[in-house]
């Protein structure tokens, strides 16, 4: 793999998060994970993941950004928000180099675990994710933070059976 750097964003980033993360919606919609036109997170959600989580950049030479992932800290926990890697980027280990990075920054400052929601048939997500030690959380063991992000998601349309909640442990 090209040499990959992974450091925290700045907001000069930003942008180009913005663009890598609706170029990664396409890869979604040919899984069938999403439909309709491609949406990605604001500026000003960007901006509050660095300053109040945890905003992460993997830029190949020349200081290119390629992917990003970024948690909320909530109730001790790491929060998955977003992960994605640029389809130029895709399946080469940014993205599990980005996780890794995420999960090591959680457990340095001595959170639960981490959690996450996704797409539960997008061949690509539940068991990556599960390859990196997250576990599907069901029914009783939902905790009432992850019910009401699923919840929340189902409100802004995305198909409840489709959506998975998942977690890990530290």
């Amino acid at each position: 793999m090209t040499d990959i750097t992974i450091r925290p964003a700045r907001s000069e980033h930003l942008a180009a998060l913005r663009a890598i993360e609706l170029a990664a919606f396409e890869t979604l919609r040919q899984a069938g994970a999403v439909s309709g036109a491609p949406v990605a997170n604001s500026l000003d959600a960007l901006h509050q993941l660095c300053r109040e989580g945890v905003l992460l950049v993997a830029f190949a030479p020349g200081d290119i950004p390629v992917g990003f992932a970024g948690a909320e800290i909530r109730e001790n926990w790491l929060h998955i928000a977003e992960a994605d890697v640029h389809p130029d980027w895709q399946r080469q280990g940014v993205g599990r180099r980005l996780m890794h990075a995420l999960l090591a920054e959680g457990k340095a400052r001595g959170l639960n675990g981490a959690s996450l929601t996704t797409d539960r048939n997008a061949p690509f997500n539940a068991p990556f994710y599960t390859s990196l030690g997250f576990a599907i959380v069901e029914g009783n063991a939902i905790s009432p933070r992850l019910k009401a992000l699923l919840a929340a998601e189902t409100l802004a349309g995305l198909d409840p059976k489709r959506r998975v909640a998942m977690q890990l442990c530290y």
